[in-house]
């Protein structure tokens, strides 16, 4: 790596507001904004929409759509366009 070019890379805690959740990793995110962690070190917080805890995708309370019987009623309304 050429040195100069890179952003700093350390410890940033992440934490998602919609879960209530928050995990320690390490990254090039900055922020203003710092937390007390559970080792007693000060480390930059980034508040984050969504995450893992709180995706519906990965909760499993994501809603499947019924998109074949959305192509059939475009069809029965439409025609069949092939």
């Amino acid at each position: 790596m050429q040195n100069g070019i890179h952003p700093p890379y350390g410890p940033v805690v992440f934490r998602d507001k919609a879960g209530g959740f928050a995990f320690l990793t390490r990254s090039t995110a900055v922020s203003d904004k710092t937390v007390e962690w559970e080792d007693g070190r000060t480390y930059p917080v980034v508040d984050v929409e969504i995450s893992s805890q709180s995706h519906p995708f990965y909760t499993g309370t994501a809603r499947v759509l019924d998109t074949a019987g959305r192509v059939e009623r475009f069809e029965r309304r439409f025609g069949v366009s092939r």
